[in-house]
């Protein structure tokens, strides 16, 4: 064999080398980034067998169109007024704004 292709051989080997040491590298950030993933979600986190839990983050929040706080959706009280459905935080907030609807189309 020539000194070229020993020159070569040498080149190629350390090209070879290198992805071989790329590659382990990689997986293991990859089987480092698992783990910390795990570790970090803990108790209250999500994963792909596990359903997502119903939590205040995964709640619709409705405005109270009369007093203006925010409430989730499944406990505020609804009254459907036209074609909308308006929600309210509390008895005396909705019975005050259909009062108030009441007055407006008695006046006109």
């Amino acid at each position: 064999m020539s000194a070229d292709g020993q020159v070569n051989m040498g080149t190629l080997a350390r090209i070879i080398r290198f992805l071989f040491w790329l590659l382990v590298l990689s997986w293991g950030i990859s089987l480092l980034r698992r783990f910390f993933g795990w570790m970090l979600r803990g108790v209250g986190g999500t994963s792909p067998n596990r359903p997502v839990q119903d939590t205040p983050a995964n709640r619709r929040l409705v405005r109270d169109p009369l007093c203006g706080m925010h409430v989730a959706e499944e406990l505020a009280i609804p009254v459907r007024a036209g074609n909308e459905m308006i929600h309210f935080c509390s008895l005396e907030c909705r019975d005050r704004y259909l009062s108030e609807t009441q007055k407006l189309a008695v006046n006109g």
